[in-house]
């Protein structure tokens, strides 16, 4: 079961990816009336919550360093320009993180883990598979988000 998981976050991330190769850094970082952030920022909020979720939040490895989280935490807004070595490291991150999830997953890291619900789906995640597919529902959110966010500037470019 988690194995489909894991696949079905590898590849939205790799269409997020996609979308992020398809646009110049205006369009990265630009804020259309009527959103509160862009689309580096819904990408790189991705990248950085699901490690938090996996590790922090469970109780695994509460103090885990993960990078970029200052800027792109839940609560966070976009308050910098993401330049291209940023998106660079976030795309690396985004695989990279997952890969070692999948490992830790199938060492038995999350064997047990501290229960707990999130602001988003309000639903009790008492097992990491809950708390994978929660990512992966979150991960869709957002990138539907920049999909929006992609369409509104296609939009203002008419």
């Amino acid at each position: 079961m988690a194995r489909f998981i894991f696949e079905y976050i590898r590849q939205t991330r790799r269409m997020f990816i996609e979308l992020l190769d398809g646009l110049n850094q205006d369009a990265i970082n630009a804020i259309p009336e009527g959103f509160r952030n862009n689309i580096g920022w819904n990408f790189g909020h991705i990248v950085v919550s699901t490690p938090g979720l996996c590790y922090r939040r469970t109780g695994v490895q509460p103090d885990r360093q993960i990078q970029f989280v200052e800027s792109y935490a839940k609560g966070t807004k976009p308050e910098h320009w993401i330049g291209g070595a940023e998106i660079d490291a976030l795309k690396k991150q985004a695989l990279t993180t997952i890969d070692v999830i999948e490992q830790d997953y199938r060492d038995g890291v999350f064997a047990s883990i501290t229960p707990f619900a999130t602001a988003t789906y309000t639903l009790d995640m008492d097992n990491i598979e809950r708390v994978l597919t929660a990512s992966l529902a979150h991960d869709n959110l957002h990138f539907g988000y920049a999909m929006a966010i992609r369409r509104a500037l296609e939009g203002k470019q008419k």
